[in-house]
């Protein structure tokens, strides 16, 4: 599925339109103006569980980036594979102390919030204690979340989560918050801060192009 590289030089993104993880690849792809083929992987049919698909992502996730005799499965790795292999309009800053909070932001978003809300928890919740218990479980999760990247962005939060730049943490907080407010319900007004950051992403069309209904997979 992958080729070798020597068909095509353009890149093949693996990708849901409703996946937060596939959304923060698409940011960077937008920001970095890298072209790309859009391979849609539909998560409701089960297609992550292909066996072809499986050769690429053994976990069977979305996003998955191929390009050429590379294959990247995780958003955090595709992320730093764009960084390193293609500079041009760097997605982390030079000041290692805002370059960590960069990080840590991605983390919270990647390792304490994003997880506990992907459809296979979902389906579990829905399965095992109740259809009426998945919205509450993913709000309580999102609010924690929330509540700590308002901490920590207060003190750096310019234009953008930390600056007037925008960085990597954009670009998991964007899906992110885009999730809570479209899907979840989350009342982001008792977030400022990122409500404010939220706001200013809609005036950038790399965000706006990589939107989850503007996917030529998206079904609504």
């Amino acid at each position: 599925m992958a080729g070798s590289g020597k068909e095509s030089k353009k890149l093949q993104l693996y990708s849901y339109w409703r996946s937060s993880c596939a959304f923060r690849v698409r940011i960077a792809l937008n920001l970095k103006g890298l072209d790309y083929e859009y391979k849609a992987v539909n998560l409701l049919k089960g297609e992550q569980r292909d066996p072809e698909y499986l050769k690429l992502n053994p976990l069977g996730y979305v996003p998955t980036l191929v390009d050429g005799d590379a294959v990247i499965a995780d958003s955090f790795a595709i992320l730093m594979y764009l960084e390193e292999k293609y500079p041009q309009r760097a997605l982390l800053p030079q000041d290692c102390q805002k370059r960590a909070i960069n990080y840590q932001a991605a983390n919270i978003v990647s390792a304490n919030i994003q997880p506990l809300q992907n459809l296979a928890v979902l389906k579990y919740i829905h399965e095992k204690v109740g259809p009426n218990e998945t919205t509450p479980w993913v709000q309580s999760h999102i609010t924690k979340g929330f509540e700590a990247l308002e901490k920590l962005l207060k003190d750096y939060a310019g234009k953008y989560a930390t600056g007037d730049e925008v960085y990597m943490a954009d670009l998991f907080l964007a899906p992110q918050i885009h999730a809570a407010i479209k899907r979840f319900e989350v009342d982001m007004n008792q977030f400022p801060t990122l409500l404010r950051v939220f706001e200013a992403y809609q005036e950038l069309p790399a965000f706006q192009d990589a939107m989850p209904e503007k996917q030529p997979d998206a079904t609504c």
